[in-house]
C-alpha cells in the first residue's frame, strides 16, 4: 500500500469514528432538541388526563407538558392510540414517551424509565349513584366489574378480587368511556380505575355515579415513562428538572387543582413502588 493509500485508508477511518461519536453523542434529548419537537404516544379516553372535547384535546396532560415543553423549549406533539398499542409503540420507537400517565409498579420499573410522580393513582371503584347494593369495596361479590384492558389498575383489581368470597366476573375494556356507559346501563356494578380518574367522572356526572370508598388499593403514583435506554436518560432528567421547577413554584399544584379538584400529593423523590 503507497503512503497516499494510507493516508487515504486513515482519514476515511477518522471520518466513520467521528460519525459513530456523533451518533452516540445524540441522545434522545438531543434528538428532540433538535427537530424542535416532544413527541408523546397516550390515549386520549381517559379524562381528567387526556379526553376529547369537541374534537380537540383536553386534559391536565395537555396542560401539564405544555409547561414543560416551555421549560425545554420545544413543541409537544401528541399521538392518540388505544391505550394496549401504547407501550408497544413507545418500544418500537414511534415517540419519545408515553404521557398516559402509568401507575408506578415494581414491575414497570424493571422495563422503563419513570419521570417523577404527578399524581395519586390508587385504585378505587365507581359505582352507579342509586345502587345501595355497593356500599364498600367488598360487595362487588359475586357482580361483575369492569377495568382497563392491559392497566395496572385491571392487575391490582384481579389480586384484590381473588380475596373475596365469591370473586366477582371481570369485564376487561380497551376503552374507558365504554366501561362507564356500560356501569351507567347497569350491564355492570363496578368499574376499577384510580381514584384520580373515577372522582373526576362522578364529578362531572354526580347524578349517575359516585366513588365507594375507601379506595381498594395499594397507595401508587402516577408517572410518566420513557424507554430503558442510556439514551433515554437525558430527556427523562430533563423533564424531572422542569417537573420539580413547577413544584415548586406551584404550577403542578395549580393544574392539579384545576383538573382533580384537589392538590395531591407529588414527590420530588421516585419513591419505592407497593407492588
Amino acid at each position: 500500500m503507497s503512503i497516499l493509500a494510507g493516508w487515504k485508508c486513515r482519514l476515511v477511518m477518522l471520518a466513520l469514528c467521528a460519525a459513530s461519536v456523533t451518533a452516540h453523542a445524540e441522545d434522545q434529548l438531543a434528538k428532540v432538541k433538535k427537530a424542535g419537537e416532544l413527541v408523546v404516544g397516550t390515549e386520549m379516553q381517559f379524562a381528567p388526563f387526556d379526553f376529547l372535547e369537541n374534537g380537540q384535546q383536553a386534559g391536565f396532560n395537555k396542560d401539564l407538558f405544555a409547561e414543560v415543553g416551555k421549560e425545554m423549549g420545544v413543541k409537544v406533539r401528541f399521538i392518540d392510540l388505544p391505550w394496549p398499542s401504547v407501550l408497544p409503540g413507545l418500544e418500537a420507537g414511534k415517540f419519545d414517551m408515553v404521557g398516559g400517565p402509568l401507575t408506578v409498579t415494581k414491575a414497570r420499573m424493571e422495563r422503563y424509565t419513570y419521570t417523577l410522580p404527578i399524581a395519586d393513582a390508587t385504585d378505587a371503584l365507581l359505582k352507579r349513584a342509586n345502587d345501595s347494593a355497593v356500599k364498600q369495596s367488598s360487595d362487588i361479590a359475586g357482580k361483575t366489574v369492569g377495568a382497563g384492558k392491559g392497566s395496572a389498575q385491571l392487575d391490582q383489581l384481579k389480586a384484590y378480587v381473588a380475596t373475596l368470597p365469591k370473586p366477582p366476573e371481570i369485564r376487561e375494556y380497551v376503552d374507558n368511556n365504554q366501561a362507564y356507559a356500560d356501569l351507567a346501563a347497569g350491564r355492570i356494578a363496578a368499574v376499577a380505575n384510580s381514584m384520580t380518574n373515577i372522582a373526576y367522572v362522578a364529578k362531572q356526572r354526580p347524578e349517575t355515579f359516585a366513588v365507594v370508598q375507601p379506595p381498594f388499593g395499594a397507595k401508587v403514583y402516577f408517572a410518566y415513562c420513557l424507554r430503558k435506554d442510556a439514551d433515554s436518560k437525558p430527556l427523562a432528567d430533563a423533564f424531572n428538572a422542569a417537573l420539580v421547577k413547577m413544584h415548586n413554584d406551584g404550577r403542578l399544584a395549580t393544574l392539579q387543582k384545576k383538573w382533580f379538584g384537589v392538590a395531591m400529593d407529588a414527590p420530588t423523590t421516585m419513591p419505592a413502588p407497593n407492588y
